[in-house]
């Protein structure tokens, strides 16, 4: 199955920004893993894409996703918010189905 994530301006701006700094990596790799309070997680780290990974580009800001991942994130527009109290990415995910109190893990 094919899939198709989004990266808002806002998004891309951000990950050009930490690409910029790590001169040997490729893109920002997003991965959904078991664990948290609901079942699961995302994880993010600057990284080099793998010959099976799925490769989606904005403006010069590349993300990376494994085949797995993929199948939970299918749909996923990334944003960045930079707010007073609170700065980071943001998943928009139609596939979660029930989030917890901490924020940080999702249900599918």
């Amino acid at each position: 199955m094919v899939g198709e994530i989004t990266i808002t301006d806002r998004a891309a701006e951000k990950v050009r920004t930490l690409l910029a700094q790590a001169k040997e990596r490729d893109g920002l790799r997003v991965k959904v893993v078991e664990g948290g309070c609901s079942g699961f997680e995302y994880k993010m780290a600057i990284d080099s894409a793998a010959a099976d990974d799925k490769v989606f580009e904005k403006n010069g800001a590349r993300v990376i996703l494994d085949s797995k991942s993929m199948l939970h994130l299918n749909g996923t527009e990334l944003d960045y918010k930079s707010e007073l109290m609170q700065s980071g990415f943001v998943f928009n995910n139609p596939n979660v189905k029930g989030t917890c109190g901490c924020g940080t893990s999702f249900s599918a």
